[in-house]
């Protein structure tokens, strides 16, 4: 096993990407290969859109047809990634995927580094990107390893369980 987990980036069918994403993540927790499989990311961009003189933002895939993923390139991490249904096969001659460079990694916006996180469970944050900005969601559960939290956010009078990233969010002061 390498010394570090590292990016690899995964074909997929067009379409396919978020499908491939989920399966992964099932296929991880049901064979308990959190410690391989350590993320598995479809990067979005925010894209300002008009429609009928009205501006609309919504998210576009950066890289439609791939998938990123983070994880120990190990014979059986390959099989099970290889064989995920909508997975077409690794970005790299041949077999051999290869691992995206800290530069590549960079310049892709996909953040690696241990994010410090002044949040706990019980608090309150405010959404600042998404499909919920503006809402205030009371954080349940936060997940460090996949930096992402489950917040309860009160939508319409009634209580909804949102995942949401970080990155998302600010702690109201």
């Amino acid at each position: 096993m390498s010394e570090r987990a590292r990016w690899y980036v995964v074909h997929t069918y067009s379409g396919y990407e978020n499908k491939v994403k989920a399966n992964l993540e099932k296929t991880v927790e049901n064979r308990n290969l959190e410690s391989l499989l350590l993320d598995i990311q479809v990067p979005m961009e925010e894209v300002i859109e008009e429609k009928d003189g009205k501006q609309k933002v919504s998210l576009k895939k950066k890289f439609p047809g791939y998938v990123l993923v983070r994880m120990f390139m190990t014979d059986e991490s390959w099989y099970v990634v290889r064989n995920t249904r909508g997975v077409t096969g690794f970005v790299g001659p041949g077999s051999k995927p290869v691992p995206l460079t800290d530069e590549e990694v960079e310049s892709m916006g996909i953040s690696e580094s241990a994010i410090e996180i002044d949040l706990e469970v019980g608090e309150s944050v405010e959404v600042i990107s998404g499909p919920l900005k503006g809402f205030v969601a009371i954080i349940q559960e936060i997940n460090l390893e996949k930096h992402k939290m489950k917040a309860l956010i009160d939508m319409f009078g009634r209580e909804t369980l949102a995942e949401l990233d970080f990155n998302q969010v600010e702690k109201l002061v």
